[in-house]
């Protein structure tokens, strides 16, 4: 009798060894797999990256051949008709050097424009090339592969950040950093005759959220 149960006892322990060692096969497989996704991400998302700057360099150099006398007979093609038409990815890309973060922005209403898949335009932004405007762009602070605000507690008062946008750079410094309750609005304090970038994202292990004015110092065309 002792022995037909050290049996089926070594049996069951040889049987769990083997469901336990599948099991440690498969989790560094699944995980394998993710970070293969993500650096393939990362990848696909420096060379969107890239297409925006040469997009924004060619949008440049047309500018300044339209703004060149046109000689007679001289017929001027409109090269930046067809930028706008192409399918491009982001429209337009943030900055922000005492992060090191540089990230694309995809257009309001696009399918990549959501807070759980990139940094968020709000649909109540207008563009930087518009007077008065308020760009306000929001992001998770956690510790997930989209929490691209997760350093944003570090910045300070005078920190600067760009937006490069339809050939330009447009370079903000931040003059205002306050918290506001997290119940799903923002109260959005800022001066309303200036041109401002309005960052937000929760405030880690709080129920407090972050915000972040920023205002236009400089507007000048896209060098890089």
């Amino acid at each position: 009798m002792n022995l037909k149960k050290e049996n089926k006892l070594s049996k069951r322990k040889s049987h769990l060894l083997v469901f336990g060692s599948f099991l440690f096969v498969l989790g560094v497989v699944l995980i394998g797999i993710k970070v293969c996704n993500r650096v393939s991400f990362e990848v696909e998302e420096k060379k969107e990256i890239q297409s925006f700057y040469e997009i924004q360099k060619d949008i440049v150099n047309e500018t300044q051949q339209k703004e060149e006398p046109q000689t007679e007979n001289e017929t001027i093609e409109e090269p930046i008709a067809e930028l706008v038409s192409t399918k491009v990815s982001y429209v337009a890309v943030l900055k922000i050097p005492a992060l090191g973060l540089e990230k694309g922005l995809c257009s309001i209403g696009s399918y990549c424009n959501n807070v759980n898949r990139n940094i968020e335009i709000l649909k109540e932004s207008t563009f930087p090339d518009k007077e008065k405007s308020n760009l306000i762009l929001v992001s998770h602070s956690g510790t997930s592969s989209i929490s691209y605000f997760k350093h944003l507690d570090k910045l300070a008062i005078n920190d600067t950040l760009s937006l490069i946008y339809k050939g330009k750079e447009y370079v903000y410094k931040i003059v205002n950093i306050y918290d506001i309750p997290k119940n799903g609005t923002a109260n959005i304090v800022r001066n309303l005759e200036k041109r401002t970038l309005t960052l937000i994202t929760c405030r880690k292990n709080t129920d407090k959220q972050m915000i972040i004015i920023s205002e236009l110092m400089e507007e000048k065309e896209y060098e890089k």
